[in-house]
């Protein structure tokens, strides 16, 4: 008992009891977090939304992310985009209906994502926003450990939370490498051309990242015909007049006029490929355009006569909203 209440040899006793903490979280973490076998790379599904006599039970969101092939999906740069806005949705909202497979499914298809991005260098700021949702639906999940509602021991939980944290670290600190190039490079191009590209851009903030490499694309960033055009892009149905922002002169400023409303309707989405849906079969799947070009491979198994227009794409919050029973 005195070596045991000894100042020194209680510190050493209460890291010990850390340790085993420690030890006991990250071994449960690896036990529930191991890839599992169960996981399908089906490129579709049926979406059934009740029992009938030919089918029972119904299909979850959980199942669909586990048999939808999204690990494949996110090596497409077409897709990427979209498979992390779903990812995004899931962590606001929809972690508690996982099941424990699912959720298994879901952080090892995440930690692709992450490894991706650190390998890449694509789209960092997307994933950023993923993980810091996700770490503050954690949070907020496991402040009270006696009443988590998520499927598993909480130990695993605080690991992840661990584990999104070192990822968001890492992103937080990565450096993308200046590209040499001995040809000709972007700001090399004509003016109407560099325009032309900005133009393409459908994210305000990616046009003001753009503006900020060179005096003169900071010039065309600023351009009230490329900010009033992204205005009515994403906001032509909603009301301006109610956030009409003027300047001095009685002008509109259209790019304080882009994030004014951006603060209160949501922006039209944009993906090089997204899931679709059959509305003829009730079938999500991924269509694959190369197959479907040569060989009038619709990408799932339909039975109408003119499958084209059954076909249907689906965003990221319309796939959650399929499983919403």
């Amino acid at each position: 008992v005195n070596r045991l209440c000894h100042d020194n040899n209680e510190n050493l006793f209460v890291g010990d009891v850390c340790e085993l903490a420690t030890a006991k979280r990250k071994k449960d973490f690896f036990n529930n977090n191991t890839k599992s076998q169960f996981v399908f790379r089906d490129k579709w599904i049926y979406v059934q939304k009740g029992s009938t006599k030919e089918r029972h039970g119904y299909c979850t969101l959980g199942e669909a992310l586990n048999r939808l092939d999204f690990s494949s999906a996110i090596q497409d740069l077409r897709r990427f985009n979209y498979v992390a806005k779903l990812f995004q949705l899931i962590a606001r909202s929809q972690l508690t209906s996982l099941s424990g497979a699912a959720q298994k499914n879901y952080f090892n298809i995440l930690e692709k994502i992450v490894r991706k991005v650190l390998e890449d260098n694509y789209n960092p700021r997307l994933v950023k926003e993923l993980l810091q949702d996700l770490n503050s639906t954690l949070h907020s999940l496991t402040v009270h450990v006696g009443k988590c509602v998520l499927v598993g021991n909480v130990n695993i939980w605080l690991c992840r939370l661990e584990t999104i944290v070192r990822w968001q670290q890492e992103l937080n600190n990565l450096q993308i490498p200046k590209q040499l190039y001995t040809g000709m490079s972007f700001s090399d191009l004509p003016l109407h051309m560099q325009n032309s590209i900005l133009c393409k851009l459908s994210d305000g903030c990616d046009v003001i990242n753009l503006g900020q490499a060179t005096p003169t694309l900071h010039i065309l960033s600023e351009n009230r015909t490329l900010w009033k055009k992204l205005c009515h892009f994403h906001f032509s149905n909603e009301p301006f007049c109610r956030n009409l922002v003027l300047t001095k002169n009685e002008n509109v400023d259209w790019k304080l006029m882009y994030f004014t409303l951006q603060k209160h309707y949501p922006m039209k989405e944009q993906y090089g490929d997204t899931l679709h849906f059959c509305k003829h079969c009730s079938i999500l799947f991924w269509k694959d355009r190369h197959v479907a070009l040569f060989f009038k491979d619709f990408g799932h198994p339909c039975t109408s006569n003119d499958p084209d227009s059954c076909l249907m794409p689906i965003s990221p919050q319309h796939f959650i909203d399929l499983f919403r029973f």
